[in-house]
Formats: C-alpha cells, structure tokens, sequence
C-alpha cells in the first residue's frame, strides 16, 4: 500500500489482511505516518477474479446490485517500467503533536498540536529547531462510517474564535499520570482550555454534527449526514470493524446436476416422483445428459427448482448444511486440488454413551472458504445473523465510489462436522427448564436492545445458543490436541428447522497453516474430545460466579452471556460466528447453579 501522491512511503500487509483487517476506510500506522486505506476506485494493479457463483450472488443482493465481481487484494510490486501495484492510502489525521514535553512546572506536560500544513519535510520548525511530530490519537467519526479531523479550535473554545486566525497556539497537555481522557486537555495560548473528556461525552455534543466526510473515497468525497459526532481514538479496536461474507464451496457435482437437469428441463419440468424421474430418463434424449447421476440427485434437483429453495436462493448455511448431512462413504473430489472432501466416520469408532445427541460425525478433508468484504462500521460492529446472512438494512460504510466488484480471498483447510439428533434436540427444546433458561437469557438481551435501540439484531432459539456453546467448548478442548492454536479454529453452527443441526470446527488459510491434516486426525478421536470439552465445561475455574450469572445483571452489564466467561467458553472473537455473544454452558452440561437445562446429561 501507499501514502499519498507525492513521496509514495510504503508499508506492507498481507492480502488477506485486506479483507478482514485493513480494507478501504481503516487506519493504520506506517513508519512515521498514519494512513487511510483508499477505496476501491483508487487500487491498482492485477486483481485475480475469484469464481464462487453463491456468494456472488448473495454479496449482490446485499449491496442492491444486479451483479458482483470478486477479486483478490492487488499485490504491493513496482513493475521494470515503473508502474506500481498495491492498495493506496490517504495520510490521515493531519494533525500532529511535537516530541518533546514541555514541562509546565510538576502539574503539566504540554505538547504542541500542529496541522500538517506547517510541518517541513515531515518536521515541525519552531524558532530554528526541528522537532519530530507524531500524529494525533484522536479523531471524530459517526456511526455511518465518515471520519475527520476535530476541529480544534473550536473543540478548545467551545465555539468559533479568533485564534485560529491570530496564529495562537494549540497545546495538548496531560495534567496526571494515567492517560485518562479526564487528565488529558486541549489548551489554547489564550488561556482556553478543555478536558478531551467532554468530546467523548455524547450528551454534550462537544464535537458537533457530522458533515459526511468520506476521505478513504477521495479528498472531497462527502454526503449529507446528521449524526453526532463522536470521539475515535485512532488506534482503538471500534474504530473498524469489517463486515464480511463467507461461504465454505460447495462440491462441483452440485453444479454438474444442475447443468444435466437444465440441458433437459423439458422432459423433467413434470415429473411428480422419483419413480416417474426413473422412467423419464430412458428416452432417448434424456439418457445421455443424465449419465452418472442418480435418480436422487435428479429428484432433489428438481424439487429445489419447484420450491425455489435452489442453492443461490437458499440461505448461506442451508445449502451448506445439506450437502454435509448428504456425505456418505465419500463426499466431493478425492484429489489435492480438490475444492472439498468428507467422509463419513463410522459410528462404531466412537459410539459412546455421552454421544447419544449425536447422530454423525463427518471428517471434512478438503475445504474451500471465499470470503468477501462489503463494506464496514465503526463503533459497533454488525454480525451475521445465525444462518450466515447479512441485514441488508445495516449502515454500512461504503468501499467504493461506484464499483461492480468487491475484494474476496480464497482460504483451503479442513474440519469436523457433528450433526446432531434432530429429535433429541426437539424434545430437549420442550424442556420446562431449557425454556425457562431461554427465556431468562432473552431477558439480558431485551437489556442489550435497550441500550442499543438502531441494531435489528434478533435473540436465537434454544438450539442455536446450546450448539454454540458447545462448539466453543470443543474448540477449547481440540487445539489442545490437533496442533492448532485456537485462534485458527473457527466455527459454523448449524440450527436451521426443517434442515437439521450441526456443528462444523474448521481451520482454513491462504498459506500452509490450515491444510495440515491435524483437525481431521483429532477428528478420528472425537469421543474423547467431546467428553473432554463436556468435562472442562461442568466446572469454571470461576465457579459458582460464573455459573450463577444473571444475564440482566446491571452491575456486570455482560447482558448476551450466561454461564459463560473467558475461563470456561469463551474464546478468540476472530473464531466465533458471533463474535462471543450468545453463549451458556448451563444448555450444554449440568452447571452448580442450573443442573437440569443441560442437552448433555453428564459423562
């Protein structure tokens, strides 16, 4: 990537970084200069398009589009004839605080505040001295996206003034010790003076409204906004939070199926059984199309179209979920280059009386994840909902000013898929103690909804929360055994009715880490991880406080948890679907506080 136009100071990330850390609008530091990462528009160089026709599709009913592109982040080159490659970037802010600390008798410490303008060749000239800068860690930004720089001459009188055209200048001083935003003041040298505090405090409205700036989509880019504006500090963790897409490919047969019953819709449009496809398919000219495929196949195919339930149409994880529950000896293309593989383990190898919730397991060899980047937030990050779709309805930031293509990455890796018994799950569901657990959890989230009215976020049934507990749970106990750490662990959870429920760990990258064979190996193992993950998850190191949490808790304020903290479920954000929301190991096992809403009776 690159700064600005001018002297082009370089930094380098990774492609995949691009993605899901660094993508347009996010600011990072480079060796003497924070930047913005520039939109779309301004990104150059060879971008390989990456084929994945579902996720195509559903990234472009999210952004409204009639169709989308996805293409791979350009690589940082410079070509023999001069020509550059990479994703360039704005220097963003353009405020700067001097080096040295100006003592201010033991009270104080003062820095100069300066705008980039008056630096000299990244220097701040004061009386014949050149004094190293550093940029400003504070910012103003809105929930749309937009950013800029405070005004801070106005923040520091509370209204215009005249200083800034007199020339006074701007201090930032620290009266204590801490960093605190209380002990930390903007001053002016007319005696102005203001505690960063107060532009923190979103009842003032010390920074004003918002005027829409877009600066990652070009200098002048800006639209109509009438959100406050709110105190960002630069480098914090709110202050970019990527909204992604992944779908893990499905096996090429799927689309091999679809081509042959297309090539003979005609004669397939009216069939009303499997037994009716059978006898359709000895014509003539419908023989030859169907060659190799089964009767099952053709009449699923065909089913699907009817409903309008095809693969594009349906939900990111129903498709997904399908074609696991549908793996038998071999599932997909035996061969390395094959986008995915799964095998259907034998029950024999680990049937145990602590398995009965689970109806199969399936060892994923092979895995393809495409993941595209739409857009992004700031302050409050917008998850996935359970089924893996986006709310359309979200405000998001945009990447670009006016593209048909979004940046994707293609990561190769492996899993284990547990699909668990929809019966049992059902007849757990009904529970009088499984239902009064549910329903004390949807109190913390009514709780959570309070204190964030704009999110249209909604509170999963029973199933999901059990089977994304114990997925973080399982996580937990396989890194200790597959060799991976668990941040490389992620999950897809699976609780779609009509389809069915399941689990899928997996590990997938776009270098060597994720196509090892670990996971697949302490999948052939799965019995003893269970009862291991089932065994950590009965007693917290935190017990019984953690066990005895109160979603509606005000003085915890953890409204989305239950019995759930960092010494017993939760784990790495990165790795979790829901970014570690939603979870309660008192559905899984038997808790000191909650013994009877556990899906697992014990082992």
């Amino acid at each position: 990537m690159s700064a600005n136009r001018k002297k082009r100071p370089h930094g380098q990330v990774r492609q995949g970084q691009v993605v899901t850390t660094y993508g347009p609008g996010s600011m990072t530091d480079l060796e003497k200069l924070s930047v913005l990462m520039g939109g779309l528009d301004y990104w150059l160089g060879e971008m390989v398009e990456i084929p994945e026709p579902r996720l195509q599709a559903k990234v472009a009913k999210v952004l409204g589009k009639a169709g989308v592109r996805l293409q791979s982040p350009p690589a940082a080159e410079r070509d023999e004839d001069g020509a550059t490659s990479g994703v360039p970037s704005f220097i963003f802010p353009e405020w700067y605080l001097t080096q040295d600390a100006l003592q201010d008798g033991e009270a104080a410490r003062q820095r100069r505040l300066v705008p980039r303008r008056v630096l000299t060749k990244g220097k701040y000239v004061d009386d014949g001295k050149k004094k190293s800068v550093v940029p400003v860690r504070f910012v103003r930004a809105c929930r749309k996206g937009h950013i800029g720089d405070l005004d801070w001459y106005e923040f520091v009188h509370g209204g215009k003034s005249n200083c800034a055209s007199q020339g006074r200048a701007l201090h930032m001083e620290e009266r204590g010790t801490s960093g605190d935003l209380g002990e930390t003041w903007a001053a002016c040298d007319c005696g102005a003076a203001r505690p960063m505090s107060q532009a923190a405090d979103l009842s003032s409205r010390a920074l004003g409204l918002c005027d829409g700036a877009r600066p990652w989509l070009g200098p002048s880019m800006k639209e109509k906004c009438a959100e406050p504006n709110r105190l960002l500090v630069r480098s914090a963790s709110n202050s970019y939070f990527p909204q992604t897409m992944g779908v893990i490919s499905l096996p090429e047969r799927n689309e091999t199926v679809a081509n042959a019953v297309t090539a003979v819709w005609d004669w397939l449009s009216d069939v009303e059984d499997i037994e009716e496809v059978a006898r359709m398919r000895r014509k003539p000219k419908v023989q030859p199309a169907l060659e190799g495929i089964s009767d099952e196949e053709v009449w699923a195919e065909v089913e699907g179209r009817r409903s309008g339930t095809d693969t594009a149409s349906k939900s990111v994880k129903a498709a997904e979920l399908e074609t696991l529950l549908a793996a038998k000896e071999l599932l997909g293309e035996d061969r390395p280059e094959g986008r995915f593989a799964a095998r259907l383990w034998p029950r024999t190898e680990w049937a145990q009386p602590w398995m009965e919730g689970i109806e199969r397991v399936v060892l994923v060899e092979r895995l393809r994840e495409v993941v595209a980047l739409v857009g992004f937030t700031r302050f409050e990050s917008a998850a996935p909902d359970i089924e893996g779709e986006l709310d359309m309805g979200v405000r998001r930031a945009e990447l670009s000013r006016d593209c048909d293509w979004v940046p994707a990455i293609e990561n190769k890796g492996e899993g284990i898929f547990l699909q668990f018994r929809t019966s049992e799950i059902q007849k757990w569901m009904l529970r009088p103690a499984v239902v009064a657990r549910r329903a004390a959890l949807e109190g913390g989230f009514v709780k959570w909804k309070e204190e964030h009215p704009g999110m249209d976020r909604k509170f999963p049934k029973a199933d999901y929360l059990m089977l994304h507990s114990f997925s973080h749970l399982l996580v937990t106990a396989l890194a200790l055994e597959c060799g991976y750490p668990a941040t490389s662990i992620r999950e897809r959870v699976y609780a779609i009715d009509g389809v069915g429920y399941g689990v899928l760990l997996y590990t997938a990258s776009s270098d060597a880490e994720g196509t090892l064979g670990g996971l697949v190996q302490a999948g052939r193992r799965i019995a003893l991880l269970v009862r291991s993950a089932l065994e950590a998850g009965t007693l917290c190191s935190n017990d019984p406080v953690c066990a005895q949490h109160a979603p509606t808790s005000e003085h915890e304020r953890r409204y989305l948890h239950g019995a759930a903290c960092h010494g017993c479920v939760l784990i790495a954000e990165t790795s979790c679907e829901q970014q570690n929301d939603f979870l309660d190991r008192a559905l899984v096992v038997r808790t000191v506080d909650t013994p009877d809403a556990a899906f697992f009776p014990g082992v």
